[in-house]
C-alpha cells in the first residue's frame, strides 16, 4: 500500500522524485490561457513565473487528466515537476472559488499513475482545508492501485515498475485534528476498497465461494467483526433455496457469510447485502461467446459490502452495520437448476425460474428476507445484476431503485458527494405482471424492455414489510474493460464501496433521519 504524509514544507523544498502541480483552463483571463492553480507558488516562482507558458509551449491545455512533465529548475529539490489538467478554472466569487474535490481526486489519481516506478512524490495541488487534502489522499492512493498478483513481472522488480510508494500532501497540516482525522479516514477507506478491488479481479479458480468467506472471517477478526458462515448444510437445512438453487451445478459451495459491526453509542442499524456470483457463466442459459471472460466480477456487489463494513469497524462509526454476502458459482452440469424447475425461497415465497443467468436477484432474494428478520433502520443491496442497466446508464453509472423516494434521494445524493455517478430509476407497477408465474408465486424473468427495473421489482418481493430498501445495479462501473482514467484503474473499480460507507457515514451523524 502506498504511503501517505502531510507536509508544510515548500513544494520546492521536499526531497522527492516527483513535484506535482496543478494547471487549468484559464476563466479570468480574456485569452482563456493556462492558468497555475494554488499550491504552486514555490514551482512557478522557481520558473521566474513562467511556468504556465513553459507548459502551453509543451501543448499542455489545462484539461482534465492531461499529464505534462518538465524538468524541475534550480531551486528545486525534486528533479522533475509533472503538472496535471484540472480542468476549468473554477469562477471568482465573493468566497474566492475552489476548485471541486472530486477535481481535485481525479488529477491526483492520473499524476499517481503517472508516476507508477517512483519512490515518493510531493502533491502540490490546491488545499484550502482538510476535506481538499483528503480529496487528494484519496485520489492518490486510488490511482495508485495496480493489480500484479499472477504476472511474472511482478516478482522482478527490474522486469514491473511498481506503484508511487510515497505520497507527501503539501499545504496539508500533521497536527491539525481535521487533518488527521481526515488521513485516517482515507488509509482506511483506500485500503478496503483496494481490497475489494483485488477480490474483483482475482481469477475464480481461486476465488470461490469458499475461499471468499474465508477473506472476510480473516478480516472480521483482525476489526472484531462478528462473522457467522452458513455453508451447504447450513443453507440446506435454513431453507435457503434461491442460494442453494444458484449453486447447485458448481463443484463449489454456496455460502452466506453474515458480518456484524456493532456500536454502542449506534442508534441505527443498516443492512447491506451484496451478490457475491463468483463466477457466472449463465447456468444451463449459458452465455454466449464474449459475454463471459470478465464473469469473475459478477461478485463485485459482495466485495463492496464487504469493504464498507470493515471500513466503518476501522473508523469507529456509530451506527450498526449488518452486511450480508451471498456467495454462489453458477455453473451448468447435471445437478445444475434447470429452466422451468421451482425454487423455494428463504421468504417462503416460489420461484419459477425462466432463465438461469438471471441468479443474482435469486441470491439476494434469500439474503434479503434474512436481513429483514432483524428489522433494519434500512436495507441496501448492492450488485452488478443486469445488462438492462448497462443499456440505460452506460459503463460508468449505477443505477438507484427504492421503495421510498425520499432514501433513493439520499443515496443518490450521497454517491454524487463521493463521486460516484447515479442515477435514480423508477419502480413501474405495471412492470410486475410480466412476471406472474401458473406454477409459482413469481418468475424470475418478465418483460424484456426495461429489464433492470424488473430485477429490481423482483428485488421488492422479499423485502420485509416497513422497511426501507434501496437497490444499487452497479453492472456498468463494477469492471472497467477500457482503459484507465482519473483514479479508475482497468478491470476491478471498487464501485460503491465510498457510496456505502458515506451512507453509513451521514447515518451516524443522524443526516439520514
Amino acid at each position: 500500500m502506498t504511503a501517505l504524509t502531510l507536509s508544510t514544507a515548500a513544494a520546492t523544498d521536499l526531497r522527492a522524485d516527483a513535484v506535482v502541480v496543478g494547471v487549468a483552463k484559464g476563466s479570468a483571463t480574456k485569452t482563456g490561457g493556462l492558468v497555475v492553480a494554488p499550491g504552486a507558488e514555490a514551482v512557478d516562482k522557481a520558473f521566474d513565473g513562467k511556468l504556465a507558458s513553459v507548459l502551453e509551449t509543451l501543448g499542455a491545455s489545462g484539461g482534465e487528466g492531461e499529464v505534462t512533465k518538465l524538468p524541475a529548475p534550480s531551486g528545486c529539490k525534486a528533479p522533475v515537476v509533472l503538472a496535471v489538467g484540472l480542468g476549468a478554472e473554477p469562477e471568482k466569487t465573493d468566497d474566492g472559488g475552489a476548485f471541486e474535490v472530486e477535481a481535485l481526486r481525479r488529477a491526483a489519481g492520473v499524476a499517481a499513475r503517472a508516476l507508477a516506478g517512483s519512490k515518493k512524490a510531493a502533491f502540490a495541488l490546491p488545499v484550502e482545508d482538510a476535506e481538499d487534502a483528503g480529496a487528494i489522499a484519496e485520489g492518490a492512493l486510488l490511482g495508485a492501485y495496480s493489480f500484479d498478483a499472477y504476472k511474472e513481472s511482478a516478482q522482478d522488480p527490474k522486469k514491473a515498475k511498481a506503484p508511487l510508494a510515497e505520497v507527501a500532501i503539501l499545504g496539508g497540516k500533521p497536527r491539525d485534528k481535521a487533518y488527521k482525522a481526515e488521513v485516517e479516514r482515507v488509509l482506511a477507506l483506500t485500503e478496503e476498497l483496494n481490497r475489494a478491488r483485488d477480490l474483483v479481479n482475482t481469477p475464480p479458480n481461486d476465488l470461490n465461494p469458499e475461499a471468499f468467506a474465508t477473506v472476510a472471517q480473516v478480516a472480521a477478526k483482525e476489526h472484531g467483526i462478528k462473522v457467522q458462515v452458513l455453508d451447504e448444510k447450513a443453507l440446506e437445512k435454513g431453507g435457503y433455496g434461491g442460494i442453494l438453487g444458484v449453486g447447485a451445478g458448481s463443484a463449489s459451495g454456496p455460502r452466506l457469510v453474515k458480518l456484524s459491526y456493532k456500536n454502542s453509542k449506534a442508534k441505527k442499524h443498516l443492512a447491506f447485502v451484496g451478490k457475491g456470483i463468483t463466477y457466472d457463466s449463465g447456468g444451463i442459459s449459458l452465455k454466449p461467446a464474449g459475454h463471459n471472460e470478465t464473469m469473475k466480477c459478477d461478485m463485485a456487489g459482495a466485495a463492496a459490502v464487504f469493504a464498507a463494513v470493515v471500513t466503518a469497524a476501522r473508523l469507529g462509526l456509530e451506527v450498526n452495520v449488518t452486511g450480508w454476502l451471498a456467495l454462489a458459482e453458477n455453473m451448468p452440469s447435471g445437478s445444475a437448476t434447470r429452466p422451468g424447475d421451482v425454487l423455494r425461497m428463504y421468504s417462503g415465497k416460489t420461484v419459477e425460474v425462466l432463465n438461469t443467468d438471471a441468479e443474482g436477484r435469486l441470491v439476494l432474494a434469500d439474503a434479503i428476507a434474512k436481513a429483514s428478520e432483524e428489522t433494519p433502520d434500512a436495507i441496501v443491496d448492492v450488485a452488478t445484476l443486469t445488462g438492462a442497466m448497462m443499456l440505460a446508464l452506460g459503463n460508468r453509472t449505477f443505477g438507484i431503485m427504492a421503495n421510498d423516494d425520499a432514501f433513493r434521494t439520499s443515496i443518490h445524493e450521497v454517491a454524487e458527494e463521493v463521486g460516484e455517478p447515479s442515477w435514480p430509476m423508477p419502480l413501474p407497477a405495471d412492470l410486475r405482471k410480466g412476471m406472474d408465474s401458473s406454477t409459482a408465486d413469481i418468475a424470475n424473468m418478465g418483460e424484456r424492455m426495461g429489464g433492470g427495473l424488473v430485477a429490481g421489482l423482483f428485488l421488492k418481493e422479499f423485502v420485509g414489510e416497513g422497511i426501507t430498501w434501496a437497490h444499487l445495479d452497479i453492472a456498468g462501473p463494477a469492471f472497467n474493460e477500457a482503459g484507465p482514467f482519473g483514479y479508475t484503474p482497468k478491470g476491478g473499480t471498487g464501485s460503491a464501496v465510498r457510496t456505502l460507507v458515506r451512507l453509513a457515514e451521514r447515518t451516524a451523524a443522524g443526516d439520514l433521519g
